[in-house]
């Protein structure tokens, strides 16, 4: 089966996929709907990272796609309704970039509390200024982080090491780490902070989520970071901010149009002004957090085309199976209506098979059942299966 890699994925993606028996084509760019549709016919697996977009037009012309790996944190840029509806599987690597994220944001605040980008920017053009007005150490500061999932658990510890007192804000239940307080309210963490870093995802409901209200009610001189998602900030009401003295510095990873090739020019309204750091969406752009992304969305994949196992799948039922060694197993993707699991199983017993183990999830609208049993299952309980209205997808497999 044959594997397309976008978007300069690290090396040791290729090389778990070609050691589980894939055929890998590795490209360094993005492409685009057009390409895409022109590429995949033929293409079992797909491997992209943030700036190539996976349309419903793309999916129909990829009848032979099994799976999606998303080599990055953030699902966006692909339907995943129209992905789970054609039965391909969505991965992504939730976990694998969150400390070079987490250190990024950290280096951020202390070159924005001591205005490093300033002082470097007059050395280079050969003025010596030692100064140290409007330089802070970030010691005793209150740090207000948005969004307290796994990068922003993360930096709440870091943070709080380096002498930084942490509050926080999440619309989800989330157990504060180490002393970090959580806020009852956006508006009470805006009050309080003298950073305020975001670290939102990237659903509808999130965009525009940070404009010009929430700059207004931020802390006069208070520094402000975004390592989420572009789209969440208003970038013209941050400018006006900046220029007005309100927000003393910003830094932001993440913006909503984003070049799609390397070289291609960049266009923001925060370009030009004083202590603005702006860097190329590179918060897990580090190379440990590649290697791991790309050691883990390729095991994911590989596990789901070879062996059926559809955990951290982002848009399919996760079913945690276990790795096949004996015997064989079948996986059944269908509509999740009553009876599906009962009929299944009758039809093994008519068989004569011994099940030796059976895991299975619902997600929405659909059911998914791996069932493991001591030999393979026979052609005509196969073809019945498989020709049930309810049937997504039957697949099977042998150790």
């Amino acid at each position: 089966m044959k594997a397309l890699l976008l978007e300069n994925i690290h090396p040791i993606a290729v090389e778990t996929l070609e050691r589980r028996g894939f055929e890998v084509e590795l490209r360094t760019a993005a492409m685009s709907e057009d390409e895409l549709i022109a590429a995949l016919p033929g293409v079992a697996l797909l491997g992209i990272r943030s700036n190539t977009t996976i349309t419903t037009a793309v999916l129909d012309s990829a009848p032979d796609l099994l799976a999606i790996g998303c080599f990055c944190i953030g699902t966006n840029q692909v339907d995943l309704a129209a992905a789970a509806e054609r039965g391909v599987a969505v991965f992504n690597a939730p976990y694998s970039n969150t400390r070079s994220v987490v250190e990024l944001v950290i280096g951020e605040i202390i070159a924005l509390a001591r205005r490093l980008t300033e002082k470097t920017e007059k050395m280079h053009a050969g003025v010596w200024d030692k100064s140290a007005k409007g330089s802070h150490e970030i010691r005793g500061r209150t740090l207000g982080i948005v969004g307290y999932g796994n990068i922003g658990t993360q930096l709440s510890n870091v943070a709080e090491a380096l002498g930084l007192r942490v509050i926080f804000f999440d619309t989800a239940d989330r157990l504060a780490h180490g002393n970090a307080r959580r806020t009852s309210s956006l508006d009470e963490l805006l009050a309080e902070a003298d950073v305020v870093t975001l670290h939102v995802d990237g659903r509808p409901g999130n965009a525009g989520f940070f404009g010009a209200e929430q700059f207004a009610a931020m802390k006069p001189r208070s520094i402000f970071i975004n390592a989420a998602r572009g789209m969440v900030v208003d970038t013209e009401a941050l400018r006006e901010q900046i220029l007005s003295g309100h927000i003393a510095g910003a830094a932001l990873d993440v913006f909503p149009v984003e070049p799609k090739a390397q070289g291609d020019e960049f266009e923001s309204p925060l370009r030009g002004l004083d202590n603005v750091i702006l860097t190329p969406h590179v918060g897990g752009s580090t190379q440990e957090a590649q290697e791991e992304i790309g050691w883990f969305v390729a095991g994911k994949l590989a596990g789901f085309v070879l062996e059926g196992r559809t955990e951290l799948s982002v848009d399919l039922p996760a079913v945690l199976a276990p790795r096949l060694t004996t015997g064989s197993r079948i996986g059944f993707l269908h509509v999740n209506v009553p009876g599906v699991l009962a009929d299944l199983n009758a039809r093994l017993a008519e068989q004569g098979v011994n099940v030796t183990g059976q895991y299975l999830a619902t997600r929405g609208e659909q059911g998914y059942v791996v069932t493991d049993v001591s030999e393979p299952v026979s052609e005509a309980v196969a073809t019945a299966l498989g020709a049930s209205d309810q049937t997504i997808w039957l697949r099977s497999w042998s150790a």
